[in-house]
């Protein structure tokens, strides 16, 4: 079995990024080719050709059809054959496996498992990421990593004191305690980290404008097992939010990951930051994404490390976690249920 929850809604790919040509991705061990057809719909299939394997991404498309580069094998938006060379019966099993996909906040999701059991009540939401109350800059980086190391790294945001110093960290970081609460029903992981009196990091010194101390919010929703939200907030010191009313002297930047893996040892590393504040200026859109780049290949260094000590270790070595873990370790126990009940069934015994 998989390391990742089966039967779940992965991100794929951006919305921009599926255009009128062919876009291969191994999403959660799949080799996958998305397109998008004339009428607007995002199509997923498998991308390989049922005759000789060929990849369906390396062909060409036409008539939204996609006709394989090797021999001329045809398919629909269905993954079903309409035309082979030489012949003009088609063979029955001459199909591709088609999957199920979602276009929802600027995202294409992707459902990985048996595909008749969709269930769109488990797609989680971002909506920042397309509301015009916001503007949006995001990136995608290549781990060579499993996915479970980017997920531990999210959830404990300490580690911003001593990998990102000078971009997002600050001592008062990993100096306030986190409070955690877990939605086991709604399968929802909540760290908080709210600090009163704390240096404001360049990423949001020179974006905002604010000088000087600053309250600094970090509030994480983990929607396991692919879409990460941190909710932050950073104002003066002493500007609180009202009880009733907009909270409009204080900047909210929302930093959503999509955490999906590629294969057990590799990651899709989706980030962005939407603002709620000089939402045209297009200096502060290339200073953050500039900036967030960096923190993110920062921990694509840490985290392809990581992934070689953790591939080199003896087996049942015991690592030590404390309280910052609190909320990293709610995450692995959802994931494991969610592996658990996201167990393929097995296929019907076909009588002879």
């Amino acid at each position: 079995m998989p390391s990742w929850p089966l039967n779940q809604w992965y991100v794929a790919a951006y919305s921009r990024e599926i255009t009128d040509g062919l876009l291969g991705r191994t999403i959660c061990g799949e080799p996958l080719v998305f397109y998008r057809t004339s009428d607007g719909e995002v199509v997923a299939l498998a991308d390989r050709c049922v005759h000789r394997r060929y990849p369906l991404s390396l062909s060409h498309l036409k008539d939204d059809q996609i006709i394989c580069g090797y021999h001329g094998f045809t398919y629909d938006r269905t993954g079903g054959c309409v035309a082979a060379p030489g012949q003009k019966r088609i063979p029955r099993t001459a199909r591709v496996p088609a999957f199920e996909v979602r276009e929802v906040d600027s995202l294409v999701w992707v459902w990985i498992g048996e595909q008749d059991r969709v269930d769109d009540a488990l797609l989680p939401r971002a909506p920042w990421l397309d509301s015009p109350d916001y503007t949006t800059v995001r990136g995608m980086e290549p781990l060579q990593a499993r996915y479970g190391l980017l997920v531990d790294n999210l959830m404990d945001l300490s580690h911003e004191t001593y990998l990102h110093g000078g971009y997002i960290g600050t001592p008062e970081v990993a100096e306030t305690p986190i409070t955690t609460e877990v939605d086991e029903d709604a399968r929802v992981v909540y760290v908080s980290r709210h600090m009163a009196d704390a240096a404001c990091p360049p990423f949001y010194a020179r974006s905002t404008g604010i000088e000087g101390r600053i309250t600094r919010w970090q509030d994480i929703e983990y929607h396991p097992p692919c879409l990460y939200l941190l909710h932050s907030r950073i104002a003066p010191v002493g500007v609180e939010p009202p009880a009733d009313g907009p909270d409009d002297r204080a900047f909210h930047v929302e930093v959503v990951y999509a955490i999906t893996p590629e294969t057990e040892h590799s990651t899709h590393d989706f980030w962005m930051v939407a603002r709620d504040f000089a939402l045209e200026d297009q200096e502060v859109s290339d200073f953050l994404a500039e900036n967030n780049r960096t923190v993110v290949l920062q921990d694509v260094v840490a985290l392809d490390v990581l992934e070689q000590v953790v591939e080199g270790e003896k087996e049942n070595y015991q690592e030590l976690s404390i309280n910052i873990d609190t909320g990293g370790l709610a995450a692995r126990r959802l994931l494991a249920a969610m592996v658990k009940d996201g167990e393929e069934q097995p296929a019907p015994v076909t009588a002879r």
